[in-house]
């Protein structure tokens, strides 16, 4: 379980002090609930992130336990270190939006015709209850070749979620390489 701490003081030199020690600053939120403003050792963050087994993972923050979603983050534009982190409780039976990672499985054709798979959305935004929500979308490419295109119409139907883009928005798609 990832272990936080509750920030006192959001102020910039605050921010500033704790990202020097090491913390990734993050905002807590769900609906009917009190924001909470936390940090979190952000090596024990990623590590947390990357090891989930599902959309939502467990917390604690002082002595508040609550599983989350990850619904945002800002990382720095040269560095790519995480700056900031939006998490979202994942609170059974309630409806609302998430973002579910977008994985491409196989090898497609186009890739020995100089193609390359690029992912247009990494990311997906679904709506739907938490435990209707898989943890990722696994996208078939086997059969795709340079030029071809997987749309959110072509993705399968998942019960009781519904895709919150247009159905002609492309996912992912074999590009020529360059």
């Amino acid at each position: 379980m990832l272990e936080g701490i509750v920030r006192e003081s959001t102020g910039k030199s605050a921010t500033k002090a704790l990202r020097k020690d090491g913390y990734l600053i993050a905002n807590i939120y769900g609906k009917g609930l009190e924001n909470v403003n936390a940090a979190f050792k952000e090596n024990e963050y990623i590590k947390t992130v990357r090891r989930k087994e599902s959309l939502a993972f467990p917390i604690k923050v002082g002595d508040k336990e609550m599983d989350v979603v990850v619904q945002a983050y800002e990382s720095h534009p040269v560095t790519g270190k995480l700056l900031h982190v939006d998490l979202m409780v994942a609170q059974p039976g309630l409806v609302t939006h998430y973002y579910v990672p977008v994985v491409p499985v196989g090898e497609a054709k186009g890739l020995k015709n100089r193609g390359m798979v690029f992912v247009s959305k990494p990311r997906l935004r679904v709506k739907g209850k938490i435990e209707d929500i898989p943890s990722k979308l696994e996208i078939d490419v086997t059969d795709m070749d340079v030029g071809d295109a997987k749309l959110i119409r072509d993705l399968p139907k998942i019960p009781n979620v519904e895709y919150v883009d247009a159905d002609r928005v492309a996912v992912l798609s074999v590009i020529k390489a360059k």
